[in-house]
């Protein structure tokens, strides 16, 4: 009860010290604010890209696996050449694939097609991407719908003229009018729009930009471009894995389907390459991981020099007050009473800097979140790691002034 008492009394004559010397404990405080900024922030920045990360994960469907030319954890400069000679993935790859892989739910073609511009009435529209879907891809894609909906098995399978719009295109091209079973001019044809995509907005991985979109059917896609050239940007073959299914075996399954179908020998390397959403991750996490230490070192730096600013201040305060000290040591306050005293005094003065880091960190983040539209946040662990970090440094800084304080003769300290 005694020592609840204590450290109370403490508290508050910390708060009238630290509150009658505004200037000067703001000054001290300043060098811990700096390093808990330097800190947090990184952390919390590192933490806001890992989540975006993940959420684009989640939305683009982490359970796919990517059929490509060359895998996505190489310089595509590196090897370019080897690459470009193997054959792109196709519709027989796709119907393969999706016939005979027993641990895939969905499998997808996406063919890419040079922008062709779009008109509505005197709108238009250019550079939209376009690209031609196999029926499945919503599923794998989870495309979500501002307005209206997917394409009918029917429509798929007749190639009928119908398009779905990215919510940019829609918006330049429509404007206020409602897009639904409207009319647009493409390549020369007339396409009747189905659908409208929700506005997909800044996300680090990207693998289609939907807000530009320009979507038909795979087969009204071959009454446009022929679909056996290059002429076409170039195709993305996805494999979704059914619940429960591990990406490392749907990966073998994969491998071995396909391996079969091109007629590979058995030392034959593979003439294509099966890529997954977490080689992104694996490239940023080295990346990562320096943003962390870089900005804990130069965040150390400057909670380092703010120790020693805290310790001169509290050395002043032990000198201003060597006086009271020797009165309260003759009225009988232990040596431990007096150290927590002063102890507390540091800590206090570190808190209130890191809080004053910790809210300017809050600020900067929102503000980046504003500007650049990511969710930008701190963590409540980043805000405990913050404080404790905050009350370490005060209690290095002020141990030796307390201590300092605390073994003061009474005698000696009344008469000075």
């Amino acid at each position: 009860m005694l020592l609840f008492k204590a450290i109370y009394e403490s508290i508050v004559q910390a708060v009238q010290e630290l509150n009658s010397n505004k200037l000067r404990s703001f000054l001290s405080s300043l060098g811990i604010t700096i390093g808990i900024f330097c800190i947090i922030s990184v952390l919390s920045a590192v933490d806001s890209l890992e989540r975006n990360i993940s959420d684009s994960f989640e939305k683009l469907g982490n359970d796919v696996l990517y059929v490509d030319r060359q895998p996505w954890n190489e310089d595509p400069e590196s090897n370019w050449w080897k690459y470009m000679r193997r054959p792109a993935p196709d519709y027989e790859d796709y119907e393969v694939l999706k016939a005979n892989v027993k641990r895939a739910e969905f499998a997808s073609l996406t063919i890419f097609i040079p922008g062709r511009t779009i008109e509505f009435g005197s709108s238009h529209v250019r550079g939209g991407y376009m690209a031609g879907l196999t029926y499945d891809y919503a599923d794998i894609s989870r495309l979500e719908f501002q307005d209206g909906r997917y394409f009918t098995p029917y429509e798929y399978e007749t190639g009928a003229n119908k398009v779905i719009l990215g919510f940019s295109v829609a918006d330049e091209l429509f404007r206020s009018i409602d897009p639904i079973g409207k009319t647009v001019k493409m390549a020369g044809q007339k396409f009747q729009v189905i659908g409208v995509l929700k506005k997909e907005g800044n996300s680090l991985i990207n693998i289609f930009q939907y807000d530009q979109a320009i979507l038909i059917s795979f087969h009204t896609a071959k009454k446009l471009v022929n679909v056996k050239t290059g002429s076409t940007w170039g195709t993305m073959l996805n494999v979704k894995a059914r619940p429960g299914v591990e990406l490392v075996d749907l990966r073998d399954e994969v491998t071995g389907v396909l391996r079969a179908h091109r007629k590979l020998k058995p030392k034959e390397e593979s003439n294509f390459a099966i890529n997954e959403l977490s080689m992104f991750t694996n490239l940023l996490r080295p990346v990562f991981g320096m943003m962390n230490v870089v900005g804990f070192v130069i965040g150390l730096f400057a909670m380092i020099v703010g120790a020693f600013s805290v310790a001169n201040i509290m050395f002043v305060s032990v000198k201003e007050r060597t006086n009271i000290i020797g009165i309260k040591k003759a009225l009988g306050a232990k040596r431990g009473i007096i150290l927590l005293e002063f102890l507390i005094e540091a800590i206090l003065l570190c808190i209130v800097g890191g809080l004053f880091g910790l809210g300017v960190v809050m600020l900067v983040l929102r503000f980046v979140s504003g500007v650049f539209h990511y969710e930008m946040f701190v963590s409540t662990g980043n805000i405990i790691a913050g404080l404790m970090g905050a009350i370490v440094i005060g209690v290095i800084a002020g141990i030796i002034p307390a201590m300092q304080a605390a073994r003061m003769d009474p005698v000696e300290a009344i008469r000075k």
